[in-house]
């Protein structure tokens, strides 16, 4: 149970400088992320609420946890399938497209092309080390989530 404990507050301090970075790297160098990017976050945000109510609940750890580890493994998925896009493995999907709603005709589509800065899934906008961030995070999710299942495991050895 000491082990989960640790192993969930490091997880947590992880999400909330993951997520961190990702904003730093949004707003503060300028890079748009895409419609995947923005929903590879949401993995970091459900283990944020998701362990801090773990912690104030003091119940439920295992089902919790279990949540935890589906959202990891979703984003893994997602992270991996958004890496192929920028590999060329996969074709964008209509994810990619979110946001922009079907304009009646041709000046509402050159208002919304002036109005929105359209980011491409496939398009790496920032690396670091050599490697997209769709790459980073497929491998990072894929460690966060051999972790959770650590932690789901461990919580049945009581």
């Amino acid at each position: 149970m000491n082990s989960n404990k640790l192993l969930l507050n490091s997880i947590l301090a992880f999400s909330v400088f993951s997520l961190s970075i990702a904003y730093f790297i949004q707003y503060v160098l300028g890079h748009k992320p895409c419609n995947l990017c923005i929903i590879e976050r949401i993995p970091y945000i459900a283990a944020i609420i998701l362990i801090s109510l773990v912690f104030i609940l003091n119940k439920y750890h295992r089902i919790i946890s279990s949540l935890i580890l589906i959202f990891f493994v979703s984003g893994a998925l997602v992270s991996f399938y958004h890496f192929g896009i920028e590999q060329g493995f996969f074709s964008e999907s209509l994810v990619c497209d979110l946001g922009l709603n079907q304009p009646l005709n041709k000046e509402e589509l050159l208002n919304q092309l002036k109005q929105t800065e359209i980011v491409s899934c496939k398009d790496v906008t920032y690396r670091f080390l050599g490697l997209s961030l769709a790459t980073i995070n497929t491998i990072i999710s894929i460690i966060l989530s051999g972790i959770m299942i650590l932690v789901v495991k461990n919580y049945g050895k009581n």
